[in-house]
């Protein structure tokens, strides 16, 4: 049950940082340096969570839950998207410094969200787990089988987890094995060149961002219907700046950004479950030190792995045609 309870736990962790970690990748990939995923994901959280409420006031979506999980993870990601326009437009239109303006929107974001949450609901957060009908399943979660015997159920139980899963592998194969794939990435290497060849830069950048987004909105709301138990505030604990440390460690590579969201999702695991685990409560160490464990690793990691890491030739470098 120990084995279940970890695996479970590392999935829940992983899910949201293993697609921010790619969305930060199709952006840089594409040449725009993406650090407002942190408020792209707050952004998404709270237009899904205020989707989600919205849409349970209905009597359809108050006996479908997962439709109305659906609808809103939908919501998500197209906020993402929208709000990620923000930073291509003045990163591309304006060419201005691309990691000011994602600063800017990590700033903007939270603001937003909790202006409107205090606006529209006169609290500090929006519970959406407050509209759950008394005795029916859990919402957020894919029925898999009968009873909590069942370990499929037990450790996949969240839907966005087979979504997530399947963006995952199904992004990673069209940005190496298609020619529009191939187009974004030349634009973040050498983007006269790619140029000179009848290759739209802008619009390649544009379609990275916009990708880059809609991911992170995606991810936000994964991590507030899963993560925070469905309640959506000004902030997604901090996994917008840890997804950008596993996309460095993982290269920008897919395969390396999913090795490094297991691993730091196994080390989130254990900060908040340590105590049902009877082996680490018998080493007697405080539970600050569990709590501060995946955020030492990360810098740890980065100092060792950084100066392997090759990013895109010309992230963050404005594109300018009378370049060569």
């Amino acid at each position: 049950m120990t084995l279940t309870l970890i695996l479970q736990n590392t999935l829940i962790f992983t899910i949201p940082l293993l697609i921010v970690a790619l969305a930060g990748m199709f952006a840089e990939r594409s040449g725009i340096i993406n650090i407002a995923l942190d408020g792209i994901m707050i952004f998404g959280a709270f237009i899904g969570a205020l989707t989600a409420a919205s849409l349970r006031k209905l009597a359809f979506f108050v006996d479908h839950d997962q439709v109305t999980f659906l609808v809103a993870l939908v919501a998500a990601a197209l906020s993402g998207a929208i709000f990620s326009l923000l930073l291509s437009f003045s990163a591309i239109k304006l060419k201005a410094d691309q990691t000011i303006g994602g600063t800017a929107l990590n700033l903007l974001a939270p603001a937003l969200a909790l202006f409107f949450i205090k606006a529209i609901f006169q609290k500090d957060s929006l519970e959406m787990t407050s509209v759950r009908r008394a005795g029916g399943p859990k919402d957020f979660e894919l029925f898999l089988g009968k009873g909590n015997d069942n370990i499929i159920y037990n450790i996949f139980g969240y839907i966005s987890t087979f979504i997530a899963i399947a963006l995952f592998i199904l992004l990673s194969i069209w940005i190496y094995k298609t020619k529009t794939g191939l187009r974004l990435r030349s634009c973040g290497e050498h983007p006269q060149a790619a140029a000179s060849v009848g290759i739209n830069v802008n619009r390649m950048r544009y379609l990275g961002t916009t990708i880059s987004g809609a991911l992170a909105g995606f991810g936000g709301y994964a991590y507030i219907a899963t993560v925070s138990g469905g309640t959506a505030t000004d902030n997604v604990g901090g996994m917008g700046f840890l997804a950008l440390a596993i996309m460095i460690f993982g290269n920008w590579k897919p395969l390396g950004i999913a090795l490094g969201a297991l691993m730091f999702g196994l080390l989130k695991c254990l900060s908040v479950s340590y105590l049902r685990i009877p082996f680490l409560v018998g080493l007697g160490l405080p539970s600050y030190f569990y709590n501060m464990v995946p955020y030492v690793v990360v810098l740890i990691v980065l100092a060792f792995t950084s100066k392997h890491s090759r990013a895109p030739k010309a992230e963050g470098i404005p594109y300018d045609k009378g370049m060569r």
